[in-house]
Formats: C-alpha cells, structure tokens, sequence
C-alpha cells in the first residue's frame, strides 16, 4: 500500500485507521484524516497533497472545470465537479444523499478490501467509466461521513481547484499560480505532491485537502524515472522532473 500525503503529513495507515477492528466504525475524523499538521493556519505546509492508497478492490457487489459550479440536488444529476463544504460532498454528507442527488440506481455500495480490512465505498455510476467516482466513508454502519474521495481511472470529474486527471505540471503550476514540490517515483512509478509550497492549491474552498499522484509519460526512458528516487523531494520545475512529462493519474479528497 502506497503512503498517503494529505493536509502536511505521512499518512500510512488507512486501513488500520478505518476497520483495524470490529468497533473502528465511527473514529472521529480528527483521529483520521487530521494529524496536527492539518490544524495549523494556512498556507504553508497545512495542505500537503498525497498519493492514493493502493486497495485490492476486491468488491463483493458489483471539459475543464476550472471553478465550482453551483450544485443543485434532484434525482439522475449530472455533475462535472466535486465542490467541497455543503450540499452533497459535504464533511457530514453519507450514501443516502448520494442517492438523492444521483438516484439509486446509479449508486453501488460495498465493502472493499484495504490491505486485508473492510471499508465501506460508495461509487456513483459505477458502469460509467468518464462519470465514475469512488467515496469511502467514516462510519461504515451509516454509511455516512465522507472520509475520502478518488478520482481515478477514467473519470471526467474535477477535483476544488480545477485539478483533473491528466494534467502535466505546468498546468499544476498554473492553478497553483506557482511551482511546488513532490517526491519521486516510487516501484509502481507514482510520484506524489508533497507540498503546494504555499500556492492557490494550498487552501481549497469548502475546507478539504488533496492529494495528488502522478504517473511518467509512457514513453520515458526507465532510467530518467528510477534517477527521480521516492526518497527525495524535487520542485516541480526540476528539469528531469519535466523530462519524464508526468500527468496526474490519482487525486484523492478528504476533510
């Protein structure tokens, strides 16, 4: 399981922190997802993205948005962006709402496997790769409190901010309206942002933190890659950094 950087600090344990017992139902989202780096003021290191934690999703049921668009709940919405703070992907929003705004039908739920413990994830238009979005959740019995939000695969979903899947650093640098840092590639290729260094990116409306991955261009050369070490921290101007082109493949949002 990849490490997660979310909101300025290493967070590891996901499934240790969610199921790592029968009574890991309801664990407070300070114990969670807001180790003490994410109560400190903003900017600064307060808002530290992550990479994705990788789950065996062994499952037993089956155009740019650059701002918040206004949300309006009915039945079968269509969404392009996921908005932070209120409404449906509100800090205390559950499945139930989900299906309100969506409509059932378009809702799964389920319990994934996370490194060998249970998490409950609800996944709207599960059959929809470009509107398929994944949510888990705090309290697996009610099915409710958002714990984290991933955009992955396919999906056309905007994350706050105006972050999407595929895009390159500069365009990073563009909504963060300044160069930031991230670590190096790890076995499976996955760099991770590790600081917005201050930027926009830093402080999302609605309250929420991010975490990014990114994965090289297919066609860089494997050497380039393995001389970017997961070990180290680099700008995101770094010239080998750009060499290797690498375009986010992961965001992940959580309170």
């Amino acid at each position: 399981m990849r490490a997660l950087w979310i909101g300025g600090a290493l967070f590891a344990g996901i499934a240790a922190t969610l199921a790592g017992s029968a009574q890991a139902q309801d664990v407070s989202p300070e114990d969670q997802l807001a180790p003490s780096q994410m109560t400190q003021p903003m900017p600064g290191r307060a808002a530290e993205p992550a990479s994705a934690a990788k789950h065996s999703a062994s499952v037993k049921k089956p155009p740019d948005a650059t701002s918040a668009p206004s949300e309006k709940p009915g039945a079968g919405t269509s969404m392009k962006a996921v908005v932070c703070g209120a409404g449906t992907f509100a800090k205390d929003s559950s499945n139930l709402r989900l299906a309100i705004t969506f409509d059932a039908k378009n809702i799964t739920y389920s319990d994934i496997n996370v490194s060998g413990s249970p998490v409950g994830s609800s996944v709207v238009y599960p059959k929809d790769p470009k509107r398929r979005l994944e949510i888990w959740w705090q309290n697996q019995a009610n099915r409710s409190g958002i714990y984290l939000i991933l955009i992955n695969g396919q999906t056309t979903w905007a994350a706050p901010g105006g972050m999407k899947l595929g895009l390159t650093l500069a365009d990073l640098e563009k909504l963060n309206h300044k160069p930031f840092k991230l670590k190096g590639f790890d076995k499976d290729h996955n760099a991770t942002v590790s600081d917005w260094d201050g930027g926009t990116l830093a402080t999302l409306q609605g309250g929420c933190k991010s975490g990014v991955t990114l994965q090289p261009d297919s066609k860089a050369s494997p050497d380039s890659v393995s001389a970017l070490s997961a070990d180290k921290e680099y700008n995101s101007d770094d010239p080998q950094m750009r060499e290797v082109k690498p375009k986010v493949s992961e965001i992940l949002i959580g309170y």
